[in-house]
């Protein structure tokens, strides 16, 4: 029996730190593909996206309209290739584009677009002469259009330009394997890398234009098994076309993933849609409708 006396009350012990702060779940990383940002995709994102292991999707765009759609859809970067050449301006290959077509068409996707990072090629032309030919040219893409970043073709002979371009605050993606503009030095479009003296040659080059300061290189018809040892070897993204699922990003020219390009189109491409298709089906459908008296209707006449 307890005698008449209270024992003293034990004080509760006072919440530690983490009791008294709920807890947050970590916050995971932003992805690069879709998602509403308030500002544009950087390098930066590129790099850490590479660095979490994230794929992403690369197109390109040669206009405002097209640029909006895929900008909209979620697409974090898009090419202005000097692939308008043949996707746009009827040129058989890409070489005769000049840097004033360049200039125009990037102005037209970045007046378009609100999240994606614009990247311009330069043209053929426009940057083999010097280092210093690169940054003034590079300088228009980036003054005159808005762009940021810029492409050029070529591994340890675009070394110096590269190099000079990063040094000058221009960011700059490579491109190897197979370059278009050097067309008429291949031979055609060969797919690059085959054979122990050329694999080793494009492996070196990966490096270099690494080293030089490329933030992203692009590798095109080049051999999976290449690519997949160059994505491994270097800390910056690749991006592949006609060069297999190892790469950490892959591009299409999207006349061709959405089925506008006539005939042939090469191996690496998926077609998503038929665009072409339908844009023909719409053009004969508004004709008849002229031809027969249907169109305008009443609903499309002013009074």
């Amino acid at each position: 029996m307890q005698n008449g006396s209270l024992s003293p009350a034990v004080a509760p012990s006072a919440p530690s730190a983490a009791a008294q702060t709920p807890a947050v779940a970590e916050k995971p990383p932003a992805s690069l593909y879709g998602g509403v940002t308030s500002r544009r995709v950087t390098v930066r994102d590129l790099a850490s996206a590479k660095q979490r292991g994230e794929r992403w999707p690369m197109l390109t765009a040669y206009d405002a309209l097209t640029a909006s759609v895929f900008d909209e859809a979620g697409i974090p970067v898009l090419l202005v290739g000097d692939s308008a050449g043949n996707c746009h301006l009827g040129y058989e290959t890409t070489v005769p584009v000049t840097m004033d077509q360049m200039v125009m068409l990037s102005a037209a996707v970045v007046r378009g677009t609100k999240r994606a990072l614009i990247v311009a090629d330069l043209p053929f032309g426009s940057y083999q002469e010097s280092p210093g030919q690169a940054l003034h040219n590079a300088a228009r893409l980036m003054k005159e259009a808005g762009v940021g970043a810029v492409k050029l073709e070529g591994g340890e002979r675009s070394a110096p330009a590269i190099e000079l371009l990063v040094q000058a605050g221009v960011p700059v993606m490579a491109h190897l394997g197979l370059t278009p503009q050097s067309v008429h030095a291949l031979g055609g479009y060969p797919v690059q890398g085959r054979g122990d003296e050329a694999a080793h040659q494009l492996l070196r080059d990966a490096k270099t234009v690494a080293a030089a300061g490329a933030f992203a290189v692009v590798l095109e018809a080049v051999p999976a098994e290449l690519a997949a040892q160059v994505t491994a070897s270097l800390q910056i993204p690749t991006v592949g076309i006609g060069a297999g699922a190892d790469c950490d990003a892959q591009v299409l020219v999207w006349t061709d993933m959405a089925g506008m390009t006539a005939g042939r189109v090469p191996k690496f491409v998926k077609q998503y849609a038929d665009l072409r298709a339908a844009l023909g089906d719409a053009a004969r459908a508004y004709a008849a409708d002229v031809i027969g008296g249907e169109f305008p209707a009443a609903e499309h006449t002013f009074h």
